[in-house]
């Protein structure tokens, strides 16, 4: 007896069950919700590592590479040029934090 197959055997069957059109808005990027920070409403969505850019922790100021999950944060009120990628961390003590990032004298300034 040979072994069980556990792909579909034809084109068809795969793409009935994988296709991209079944998801709902907000499955890909996460779900959005709400948080009060500073005073200010914040959109708040978690990125799953499918991203493929590299972004700049305002939290830490350290490079966040491609395929990290992550947050990304913006005002409510704000528009797309207002979106900040954090660290899950980061995100999480921003409000521990100081108001000023430290940096040793080798890091770059970006």
């Amino acid at each position: 007896m040979s072994p069980r197959r556990n792909r579909p055997r034809s084109g068809a069957a795969k793409s009935a069950v994988g296709s991209g059109s079944e998801e709902g808005p907000g499955t890909r990027y996460g779900i959005e919700r709400t948080e009060e920070w500073r005073g200010e409403e914040w959109a708040v969505r978690q990125i799953g590592g499918a991203t493929g850019k590299r972004y700049r922790c305002p939290g830490c100021d350290q490079e966040i590479p491609p395929g990290v999950p992550h947050v990304v944060a913006w005002p409510r009120l704000g528009g797309v040029d207002d979106r900040r990628h954090w660290h899950k961390s980061c995100w999480n003590a921003r409000d521990r934090r100081g108001a000023r990032v430290q940096r040793s004298r080798n890091a770059p300034r970006y």
